[in-house]
């Protein structure tokens, strides 16, 4: 394992937006209610819409939130959202340990590179992995990390030793093998938790996108590594989206995260979040509707994504 370049609620919205509290969602009936509809600027959520799909397809859960954003609205309040869950845990313990995504997602976090973030929060404590990564060169421009270096981790002072790249020297598996490897080691270490739940380690914060598809880290529909519950970080060499070999944790893992927050936006992704969140008369669950954590996920949408919900 190569240790590379080693890196909540909100004002802005001036419109409704919904979260599901604790009391009203139980696994593994989930019931949802709200007073009355829903008005965005060009979107009108009809909350009757939500109650079955969240019933059938999203995962359980004890704890769900969604928001749906306006122009820079969303970066601004994911922002705060990061920033609020790294001075929880730098204060309870020391440490943040945080898990990228590629996509749009560096895009998204940029606020973090403004003030009050950027000269306030305590990056030396942050230790940063990668739920899902391509099997290419650091230096190429599919490389999630390379992503992740130019557009946040460059910028900010974040110990070389604490960014935990994979070992782009080996084939998929072998590089699988290898982040899975060290991953336990530094639960061994403490340096990452682990799930009392379920065994599997534990990490502060999962930073998901979602693809036109469904799909998260590099978890496909209908790929068999969706049922996968032993290994923490599986390889797929046939990639529906290329480049065809990858790593990524499996949904145990994702599963097991103290937070996790999906960040979707443009229209492309609009069916695919109706399909997971809204009235959908499709059966097959999306990858995305599978991910769960043992505290809160939330999804922060903007109009676009949400416009068929």
């Amino acid at each position: 394992m190569a240790s590379m370049h080693s890196t909540l609620s909100t004002n802005t919205l001036r419109f409704p937006f919904f979260s599901f509290p604790n009391t009203n969602l139980h696994p593994p009936s989930t019931h949802i209610f709200f007073s009355r509809p829903l008005t965005f600027k060009g979107v009108s959520v009809n909350p009757k819409s939500f109650l079955t799909p969240l019933k059938a397809s999203m995962a359980e859960t004890n704890n769900v939130a969604l928001e749906v954003f306006e122009n820079e609205d969303l970066a601004v309040s994911l922002a705060k959202y990061v920033a609020d869950l790294s001075n929880k845990f730098t204060s309870e313990r020391g440490a943040f340990t945080v898990c990228l995504s590629g996509g749009s997602l560096i895009k998204y976090l940029g606020k973090l590179l403004e003030p009050p973030y950027v000269d306030s929060l305590e990056w030396s404590k942050w230790q940063v992995f990668w739920l899902d990564e391509r099997v290419v060169p650091k230096t190429h421009d599919d490389s999630n990390y390379k992503l992740a270096l130019d557009g946040l981790l460059s910028k900010v002072p974040i110990p070389p030793g604490n960014v935990y790249a994979i070992n782009d020297t080996l084939s998929a598996e072998g590089a699988a093998d290898d982040y899975e490897t060290r991953l336990r080691e530094l639960v061994n270490n403490s340096v990452i938790t682990s799930s009392l739940t379920s065994g599997f380690p534990k990490f502060d914060l999962m930073l998901l996108g979602m693809g036109p598809d469904g799909h998260v880290a590099s978890l496909f529909p209908g790929h068999p590594l969706l049922q996968e519950n032993k290994r923490w970080v599986a390889f797929i060499k046939d990639s529906p989206k290329p480049p065809p070999e990858r790593i990524t944790f499996t949904f145990p893992v994702i599963n097991a995260s103290a937070y996790a927050a999906l960040v979707v936006t443009g229209k492309g992704k609009a069916d695919a979040v109706h399909s997971v969140l809204g009235k959908s008369q499709n059966p097959v669950k999306l990858p995305a509707g599978l991910v769960s954590c043992e505290g809160e996920l939330k999804w922060f949408l903007d109009k676009d994504a949400a416009s068929k919900l």
